[in-house]
């Protein structure tokens, strides 16, 4: 670790103590060469899974592309924030789960929908309709139909 004050990196732990929720621990530094102190804190770095794309396309995954669409099923309806973000911290850690470097789309559209079953049955639908590209009201119904006999 450098120091921040002369660029050395010859530098001792004076403290630690956990931070940040026990989600990071903090270390207090003393700088060997000009005495100065900093502080530096150590967290887990989660690498998430790439995203494959039904066309062939591969990202990196986008957590406010999942909150948009989730957010865009739920508009108007009585959920809050808190458990909006319960919901994609769910799916996020089932992600992070995964074994492969890659994961479908697919996937991901399908544990957004498992969410929204158990969410709101209203955005559940409305999140099928274009996840699933409904082309006409038949289409509607049957994923209704579907949901209605799943729930029982």
């Amino acid at each position: 670790m450098k120091c921040p004050h002369c660029g050395k990196d010859n530098n001792r732990v004076v403290n630690s103590r956990p931070s940040n929720n026990n989600n990071a621990i903090r270390r207090r530094r003393e700088c060997n060469e000009c005495s100065r102190r900093f502080t530096t804190y150590e967290t887990i770095v989660e690498i998430l899974p790439r995203i494959k794309k039904k066309d062939g396309r591969r990202e990196e995954f986008d957590r406010s592309k999942l909150e948009q669409g989730i957010k865009k099923a739920l508009e108007k309806r009585p959920i809050s924030s808190e458990e909006i973000e319960k919901v994609i911290d769910r799916i996020e850690r089932k992600l992070y789960k995964v074994e492969d470097k890659e994961v479908y789309s697919k996937y991901i559209g399908e544990l957004v929908m498992e969410q929204l079953k158990e969410l709101d049955p209203v955005a559940y639908v409305r999140f099928a309709s274009v996840y699933r590209e409904f082309k006409d009201a038949t289409d509607f119904m049957e994923e209704l139909k579907h949901f209605l006999e799943n729930k029982k």
